[in-house]
Parts: structure tokens; C-alpha cells; sequence
């Protein structure tokens, strides 16, 4: 345990926090506090593992974002044209009335991908991306 404890307050929506609480006592987490720095590490982890990534590599951009959320659809489209050099094919599924996962073929150098996930990343209605790759030989 560390020595020092930080509190924070964040803001989330109402049922992404009833959602949150359902799998954190379904998975047995003691308190809430617990699984959100449980969280914390994993996203932690996830970004030095990406950050470590370098060279030519291939791989898929994992996007799941909601349709409806106003522009969205078109930034996705936009960051792929301006991506175009390290992506080689996309494709797109509807999950459910609200809900999309694009998938997004890359291969390139791994400085301009991670620029292409840190950008998708951050664009309003994105609920999750997730990038797996492969050192390329």
C-alpha cells in the first residue's frame, strides 16, 4: 500500500457509474476506490506498453464509439484521410441501434500509429479504442 493517498472527485454520467459498480461487485472488488485504481494501473500499463512499441509494425485500431453522438462518424473518416499512409483498410460494423466498432487496418511506423490512436482517443463520442500489434518482419 502507498504511503500517501490523494483524493479526487470525477464527474461521470449516471449509468456509466451504475455499470461500473455491477462489474466491480460481480468481480468482488472491496470497494470502489480499489477498482478504480485498479483501473488506473491497467490504463497505465497499456500506455508505456504502447509508448515502448517503435519500428514497422502491423496491427488493428479497435473503435467503438455511439453513431448518434453528433460529428463523430465524421471525424473518424477525417483522421482516416489524414492517416491514410499507415492505414490500409477499414471496415464497419453496426453493433446496435446506438453502438459502432470500426476496425482499422494499420501497417507503418509505430510513432505515426500511436499519433492516429492518441488522436481517435480523444475525439468526443468515443467510448473505447484499443490497438493490437504485431512487430512487422
Amino acid at each position: 500500500m502507498e504511503e500517501h493517498v490523494t483524493r479526487i472527485g470525477v464527474s461521470l454520467p449516471k449509468s456509466l457509474l451504475e455499470e461500473f459498480d455491477s462489474i466491480i461487485l460481480n468481480r468482488g472488488y472491496s470497494s470502489r476506490s480499489e477498482a478504480i485504481r485498479d483501473a488506473i494501473r491497467n490504463y497505465i500499463l497499456e500506455y508505456k506498453w504502447m509508448e515502448k512499441e517503435e519500428g514497422e509494425v502491423v496491427g488493428v485500431v479497435n473503435v467503438l464509439y455511439s453513431h448518434s453522438f453528433k460529428g463523430v462518424s465524421d471525424a473518424i473518416t477525417g483522421l482516416q484521410h489524414e492517416f491514410y499512409n499507415v492505414i490500409t483498410t477499414s471496415m464497419h460494423v453496426h453493433l446496435d441501434k446506438e453502438m459502432c466498432l470500426e476496425m482499422i487496418l494499420v501497417r507503418g511506423d509505430m510513432q505515426i500509429i500511436r499519433k492516429l490512436v492518441d488522436r481517435i482517443s480523444s475525439t468526443k463520442g468515443v467510448a473505447n479504442v484499443k490497438l493490437i500489434t504485431a512487430i512487422k518482419e
